[in-house]
C-alpha cells in the first residue's frame, strides 16, 4: 500500500528534455571535478609507490604518463563516477545537478530506486545520450535508461525539492 508521500511523488510531471539537459551539464561539471580529485589521489598513490621502490618509471616517463598507461586507472575513474551517480540516485534520487533543476529519479510508483535500478540506469544511459529519446516519446517523456530500469525522472515542486532524503519512501 502506498503512503501519502509516495502517492504525491508519483503524481509529479515527467521532466522535460531541457531540464534534463541543464542538469546533465551541471553534473558534467561535478563529474569533471570528481575525475580531477580521483586523478590527484591516484597520482599521489603512484608517487608513493615510486618512492617506496614498488614501481619503477622507465626513461623519461613521469607519474602521470605511467598512470595513464595502466588499464586499471581507466576502470578506477569509471568506478568513481559510477559511485557518484549510483549513490546519489539511490540515496536521494537526485544528483547535485538534478537537485539544482528540481529533478528526481524514482520508481514509477513514486518510491526510491533500488541499487540494481541505479546500475541499470548507468549501463543503459549511454553517457546521457539516452535522454534524446525524450524528444520522441511525447506521451511518457521517459529516456531509454528509464524504460530499461523501470524508473522515471520527474520535476519536483519547489516545496518537495527542499527535502533531501526521502526516508519515508
Amino acid at each position: 500500500m502506498a503512503n501519502p508521500s509516495q502517492t504525491l511523488h508519483a503524481s509529479f510531471p515527467s521532466a522535460s528534455f531541457t531540464r534534463r539537459l541543464a542538469a546533465w551539464v551541471y553534473d558534467l561539471l561535478v563529474a569533471t571535478a570528481i575525475v580531477m580529485l580521483a586523478s590527484a589521489l591516484a597520482l599521489g598513490f603512484t608517487a608513493l609507490l615510486t618512492a617506496m621502490g614498488i614501481i619503477t618509471l622507465q626513461g623519461d616517463m613521469d607519474h602521470a604518463g605511467w598512470l595513464t598507461s595502466q588499464p586499471l586507472y581507466q576502470v578506477y575513474l569509471v568506478l568513481m563516477l559510477a559511485l557518484f551517480f549510483g549513490w546519489f540516485w539511490w540515496r536521494s534520487g537526485q544528483t547535485i545537478g538534478m537537485r539544482a533543476w528540481r529533478l528526481k529519479v524514482q520508481q514509477r510508483d513514486g518510491s526510491r530506486i533500488t541499487p540494481r535500478q541505479a546500475v541499470i540506469r548507468m549501463v543503459t544511459a549511454l553517457f546521457g545520450l539516452g535522454n534524446l529519446w525524450v524528444l520522441v516519446d511525447f506521451r511518457n517523456r521517459r529516456a531509454w535508461h528509464d524504460y530499461a530500469a523501470g524508473t522515471e525522472l520527474v520535476t519536483l515542486s519547489k516545496e518537495a525539492n527542499q527535502l533531501y532524503y526521502w526516508k519515508e519512501l
